[in-house]
């Protein structure tokens, strides 16, 4: 088959795991690692992978199947980083979806749901690892798949919920609570991309957190 990757930034953590995939699998099908919409040629399947990109219905209908793989339980949680706002929020578990990329954000059709246990031990390292582990597994059964028509419609008796899109203000801490109150939000802050900080006399500080 022949395979197209969207992955907006070259910088996404995501990325080791992507070129993992592509050569554990570039023996057996055409596979391109893409950065812009306007590299996109058409081909079987295309993968939105932490994409910010539109992708336009005529560049979609290149492909085969455009899918998209996002980390809540759809319909819930559509949007922007959804497990991060998840365990942000305290959750235990995040489920990821592969789906069925459309013009509505997050609305498409259903392939398959992985559901993964977060302890709360974990930090944002551990967490990626889990979460893009899981995304190589649904990329292998989108493969699996393929040409059977497998996707089912979210449900319609759920709510749909949408997450905004987070701001670097987001990883804001408030020097007046403890540790143990914020360690939900500290441990899910991109240490690189969007460090933890609190403010305090007068200055800014940025808080890592690395487990010993």
């Amino acid at each position: 088959m022949k395979i197209a990757i969207l992955c907006s930034s070259p910088a996404h953590p995501v990325n080791a795991w992507l070129e993992r995939w592509i050569a554990s699998h570039g023996g057996h099908h055409d596979i391109a690692l893409l950065r812009r919409v306007e590299e996109l040629e058409g081909g079987d399947i295309l993968f939105l992978i932490s994409c910010t990109q539109l992708v336009s219905r005529a560049h979609r209908a290149r492909f085969a199947n455009t899918l998209v793989i996002h980390a809540s339980d759809l319909p819930r949680g559509r949007g922007w980083s959804p497990h991060i706002w998840t365990i942000a929020e305290g959750g235990k578990q995040i489920t990821v979806s592969l789906l069925e990329a459309e013009d509505k954000v997050d609305s498409g059709a259903i392939w398959a749901k992985l559901t993964l246990d977060i302890p709360s031990h974990f930090l944002a390292d551990e967490i990626n690892a889990a979460l893009f582990d899981a995304e190589l597994r649904l990329m292998d059964r989108a493969l699996e798949l393929h040409g059977t028509n497998p996707g089912t419609p979210q449900a319609l008796d759920i709510e749909p919920s949408y997450y905004r899109q987070r701001t670097p203000e987001d990883s804001r801490l408030d020097p007046d609570k403890s540790i143990a109150e914020q360690f939900d939000l500290i441990r899910v802050c991109d240490p690189q991309r969007f460090p933890a900080f609190f403010e305090l006399h007068g200055h800014r500080y940025k808080l890592t957190l690395e487990k010993i």
